[in-house]
């Protein structure tokens, strides 16, 4: 048996990665297995790589601005090839950086497959097949997740998960993407960016049904204005390849009107029988559709080894690891982190819980993580960002609230550099902040503020009294001038 550590991580991605360096910043003898890549899923099959492309097709669709400004910079092309070494060469720095930090902060780094056998024992299978036993008086799951496919859904060179999709080396004509959830929708922008003809499918009755009514109307109209078809309210029958393409049937979901929306394009109508256009036939409801390859974007799943945690007694169900408000399984001195607990899968909230565990085990200065607090990002163009509650969900819930909007169109920054629509909703309960969501450019940026006035308690005369330089984006989040509705 190897020398005993203080806290084993299994799992180097944004949770594991922060729960080990805070740990041995902190003094504890600390070791990090990671068996595919140094930052996880985050690093090589999500947000960075996701962000990357995003980043060139932003930039390509905003030389549209350019004449209004006065450039002209003829005929714009891009090459995809040149894309994607921009978005290796991001992954690899991205990596690097996680490795680094990792050494300077003394973390014993071991490549390779960490199992735990026992409470405070890990076999270790390294690169090279040869296996150790190592000891630890705490143990830290970070698994991560990965893509949730329907039941019956196979995978292939054309029925495509989020990972197969940022591997491709050419972009297809079209494609039909199924799912309009956070990362159905960043998909959908990066490729309709580029030029591909996309048709999203979503079960709900609006692309991000979880996200605030205003800021979806306001997305899946820029998503229109770039030439998606967007159908809601549907429900993926069956899909399959039919020779060089992918075929998909869906129908409503359920028979009310307000439960079955379809969007089409202007001038699109909806084709009788036999009739066929761009996006495929529709008969009776039943959408029949046909494109190059499809996208499937239906979630993505905590990565459960069933087996390991049965034999060690840690609860669990699909949704995930059980913890406690300390992270801790109901094993002791076994914890998980990050997207294996469930919840919202996000990679900062991920880092709060390591960072958490890490000062709790460690005896350091006590640290939360207050999920009400925690704010999620959609990378689209335009952004939509938001913390706390929606209007929707606080009216579910019964919380009297009151409702304060600002819109972009009234800000002189905004029109100064064609930012395009967008607005900003704060919702306060008994005089704090209870909600925000933020839909526009830079919303991602402006959200941090409103993030940490929920997470202080700043009530809205302090929100009142906050000075904002001017002229700045950020002058739509004051108060001063917004009027109550």
């Amino acid at each position: 048996m190897l020398e005993a550590f203080d806290i084993l991580v299994i799992g180097a991605g944004p949770g594991g990665h922060a729960a080990a360096c805070a740990a041995a910043r902190r003094g504890a003898r600390t070791a990090i297995i990671e068996k595919q890549g140094w930052g996880g899923t985050c690093t090589h099959r999500g947000c960075i790589p996701t962000k990357a492309l995003l980043a060139c097709s932003g930039q390509f669709a905003g030389l549209r601005k350019l004449r209004r400004l006065g450039i002209h910079a003829g005929e714009a092309t891009f090459d995809y090839a040149a894309m994607k070494r921009h978005q290796n060469q991001i992954v690899k720095i991205s990596a690097l950086g996680v490795r680094k930090s990792l050494e300077d902060a003394g973390v014993i780094m071991l490549s390779g497959e960490g199992r735990i056998v026992a409470p405070q024992e890990v076999e270790w299978t390294a690169p090279d097949g040869g296996r150790s036993i190592l000891s630890a008086r705490n143990l830290v799951i970070a698994w991560g997740s990965e893509p949730a496919l329907p039941p019956g859904v196979l995978t292939s060179a054309r029925i495509l998960t989020s990972d197969d999709l940022l591997a491709l080396q050419s972009l297809p004509e079209s494609i039909l993407i199924v799912g309009g959830n956070i990362i159905g929708v960043e998909f959908t922008t990066l490729l309709a960016e580029l030029g591909v003809r996309v048709t999203i499918v979503e079960l709900m009755d609006r692309l991000l049904p979880g996200e605030e009514k205003e800021a979806s109307a306001l997305l899946s109209g820029e998503l229109k204005k770039l030439g998606v078809t967007v159908h809601t309210g549907m429900r993926m029958e069956a899909i399959g390849e039919a020779g060089s393409r992918v075929q998909l049937l869906a129908v409503p979901d359920a028979p009310s009107a307000e439960t079955q929306q379809v969007e089409n394009p202007p001038g699109a109508h909806l084709p009788d029988k036999g009739d066929e256009d761009a996006h495929g036939i529709r008969l009776a409801g039943v959408l029949e559709l046909s494109a190059d390859c499809a996208l499937i974007c239906t979630g993505r799943r905590p990565r459960l080894r069933m087996e390991e945690l049965t034999a060690l007694g840690i609860r669990h169900e699909r949704r995930g690891i059980a913890v406690d408000a300390r992270q801790m399984t109901s094993v002791p001195g076994i914890f998980a982190v990050g997207d294996v607990t469930g919840g919202m899968m996000l990679a900062h909230r991920a880092m709060q819980q390591g960072e958490t565990l890490a000062a709790r085990l460690c005896r350091g200065r006590e640290i939360h993580c207050i999920e009400e607090t925690i704010p999620s990002v959609v990378y689209t163009h335009p952004q939509i960002a938001r913390v706390g509650l929606t209007e929707e969900e606080a009216l579910r819930k019964g919380i009297a609230i009151e409702v304060h909007r600002a819109d972009f169109a009234a800000n002189i920054t905004a029109r100064t550099a064609i930012l395009g629509p967008g607005f900003v909703k704060l919702l306060f309960h008994q005089d704090r902040l209870a909600g925000a969501t933020i839909a526009g450019e830079q919303a991602s940026e402006l959200i941090s503020s409103l993030s940490l006035a929920m997470a202080t308690g700043i009530d809205r005369q302090q929100l009142e009294e906050w000075t904002i330089p001017h002229p700045t984006l950020s002058e739509v989040l004051g108060l001063q001038k917004k009027v109550l509705s």
